[in-house]
């Protein structure tokens, strides 16, 4: 099995990625085909596909941002059992972020993720890929070392049609795992970065960011 990296919405590889994403996530989270060209090609924004044979059998994609010394998961894709998927991509992910953070300087503080919560919605199917049940992922990431950050968490939708998405929470893995509290500051400067590139936000997270703002620190909480 390969880790392969892709740049462009004109790498076949590509098409096979898009295509597995649709399958597996619900339609508010997979931004469409052509918006895909800039961030692709914007070298912060690292998108890897694991492939088996001619085959996209899994992806990931996540940012490192030296300036916070941080990373943030934006997705992980298991598309067929049996594979040890989970651990590929997860091995890869964490020695290339490792690198990156070594070529900064610095040892990695930490990685966010959003994760479905579905004790507060039974929802999503994801395409019917067991290893995807939201159930066994928000297991599979609190093994890893995930923890919860102690707020009330909403998204704008990547349709951008100001809809503020619920059903996640937002979580921190630190590389400390003695670490109780992340900054605010921190998560409200990476939140309005992150988002910057939706025009339409939702009031919902308009007035999360303000309460946010309004703290110092956010306790990190079991998963």
């Amino acid at each position: 099995m390969e880790y392969v990296r892709i740049t462009s919405i004109e790498d076949p590889l590509f098409v096979k990625m898009h295509e597995l994403m649709g399958n597996v996530f619900p339609p508010e989270e997979v931004l469409e085909f052509d918006l895909w060209k800039e961030p692709l090609e914007d070298p912060s924004i690292r998108v890897f596909v694991a492939v088996n044979g001619d085959e996209v059998v899994g992806a990931t994609e996540y940012r490192y941002y030296p300036d916070w010394n941080i990373g943030m998961t934006d997705f992980t894709i298991i598309g067929r059992p049996g594979l040890s998927l989970g651990r590929f991509l997860a091995q890869n992910r964490q020695k290339d972020l490792n690198e990156l953070a070594k070529e900064n300087g610095k040892v990695l503080f930490g990685m966010f993720a959003e994760i479905y919560d579905p004790y507060k919605s039974m929802e999503h199917e994801f395409g019917g890929v067991k290893p995807m049940d939201p159930f066994v992922r928000r297991e599979v990431l609190s093994h890893l070392g995930y923890r919860r950050l102690n707020f009330q968490y909403v998204h704008p939708s990547w349709k951008n049609d100001g809809e503020a998405v619920s059903g996640l929470d937002f979580c921190f893995m630190p590389t400390d795992d003695t670490l109780e509290s992340i900054p605010a500051k921190l998560v409200v400067d990476f939140l309005t970065t992150y988002y910057s590139v939706l025009s339409n936000k939702p009031q919902a997270w308009l007035q999360m960011i303000e309460e946010l703002k309004s703290k110092e620190n956010i306790e990190l909480l079991p998963l």
